[in-house]
């Protein structure tokens, strides 16, 4: 028996999964059941990779939503309006809903689930995080019986491409930006990659199925590498560290007597020592470190973007659809682990009191006795140094890197106020956390 789908958008990864669903030869049988019944578009005329009979194209993405044939809404337009209404359209129809709009589940998802759960349908989101790499299942269910300590991962191919090549070639990160956009990675403004504000989206959606609840996106400190020189990239590779752009969440003690969990969640430049599972992953690939009791460690590694590889996470969760939908018709009840839902309150940690392990360099006049300083100011504020090195020093002044160990943020920044105010430090040239 045929299921109808709808498609709202068919730009690179809508075109992507048209292709797979006007092309079930060699694919699960499953595919060929799924019929492409209407695909709203904003332009009918623009010249695509895949051709689709006229009667399916329309510029009206409600009449999608709306056609009686479509049973499965898959929203790929992007954007947080009109696709967040036009999601809740469905849902309020008694449509499932395939996404891959990090930016809506991010701000939205809280919504969007409620009504999901109310009208009693799935809203699936496999594409809306690391592309191909299956995530948000094993999340929901393969990893449901652990405890997750910790999600940290490589989840911007923009920023990994950059990082990669200012390792390898030593390049000035406006140099590679350039490329990146001359190649295709980054985008014509490529503000949302290299600020960091696509990984938040994206570890924002992670932290909330890991640990339970819905993490406010705006709280999320956010950093990316658009003020990152090339020389701290190049220090961290003579300490044996590389440079990544890490979405982190983690969990810090048990949840309160209210059932609230407490989360330090953030994205950063960040220094990896060179064994570290993330170190290697470089391009545009993807990869999510899953920590957990009592799995341990647990990577999923991928393209994170494209045509390819998102379309397929897309046509994933639509096959996860229609095979309930087969087994059990259309009003077979939500099975809770592919449902959208929250089972505790989430809440994030005080930046002040959450400790890491900081990477600093300092520029100072090039005199005897100022390491010396540095150390004295660090050790007064409690905070342990790992290394202390001058790694260059010209026209009488020094640069000067120092690592610490493990310590609240509170106390680094205490540190590094007193430093500064020493007349032989120019500047705090740069700071970034370590692992």
């Amino acid at each position: 028996m045929a299921i109808g789908v709808g498609l709202l958008g068919l730009g690179t990864v809508g075109a992507g999964v048209a292709a797979i669903l006007t092309s079930p030869e060699g694919r699960h049988p499953l595919v060929g059941a799924l019929d492409l019944k209407k695909v709203a578009v904003r332009d009918p005329g623009r010249v695509r990779p895949v051709s689709l009979p006229a009667e399916v194209i329309t510029t009206d993405p409600e009449a999608v939503v709306d056609d009686p044939a479509v049973e499965i809404v898959v929203e790929v337009m992007g954007g947080l309006e009109p696709a967040r209404s036009l999601i809740l359209r469905a849902i309020a129809a008694g449509k499932p809903v395939v996404t891959a709009n990090k930016s809506v589940i991010a701000r939205h998802g809280e919504e969007i689930a409620a009504a999901a759960a109310e009208r009693g349908v799935y809203v699936l989101i496999e594409a809306a995080v690391g592309g191909g790499i299956p995530i948000i299942e094993p999340l929901k269910q393969s990893l449901g019986g652990n405890r997750i300590q910790r999600v940290s991962g490589i989840i911007n191919g923009t920023t990994n491409y950059i990082l990669s090549r200012m390792a390898d070639e030593g390049a000035a990160y406006g140099a590679v930006l350039a490329d990146a956009q001359r190649l295709g990675y980054a985008e014509a403004d490529p503000a949302a990659d290299v600020e960091g504000h696509d990984a938040a989206d994206k570890i924002a959606i992670l932290a909330g199925l890991a640990y339970g609840g819905p993490v406010p996106r705006a709280a999320i400190p956010t950093e990316g590498i658009d003020r990152l020189e090339a020389r701290d990239v190049a220090y961290a590779a003579q300490l044996g560290f590389v440079v990544k752009l890490l979405a982190v969440a983690q969990r810090i003690g048990d949840p309160d007597d209210a059932g609230v969990q407490a989360l330090d969640v953030r994205v950063h430049p960040t220094l990896l020592p060179v064994d570290h599972p993330l170190a290697g992953v470089n391009g545009v690939n993807n990869a999510i470190l899953v920590e957990g009791d009592p799995v341990g460690r647990v990577m999923f590694y991928g393209p994170g973007a494209g045509a390819g590889p998102t379309a397929s996470a897309v046509v994933a969760d639509i096959l996860n659809i229609a095979g309930i939908r087969q087994v059990g018709g259309p009003q077979a009840g939500l099975d809770p682990l592919l449902a959208a839902s929250s089972w505790r309150r989430c809440a994030l940690v005080e930046g002040a009191l959450t400790s890491h392990r900081n990477y600093v360099r300092f520029r100072t006049h090039d005199q005897p006795g100022v390491i010396g300083q540095i150390g004295t100011a660090f050790g007064s504020a409690g905070v342990s140094i790992q290394s202390i090195v001058q790694l260059e020093c010209d026209g009488g002044a020094a640069e000067i890197v120092v690592i610490t160990h493990d310590v609240q943020e509170a106390r680094f920044r205490e540190a590094l106020a007193a430093i500064e105010a020493h007349p032989e430090v120019l500047t705090v040239a740069a700071s970034l956390r370590t692992l």
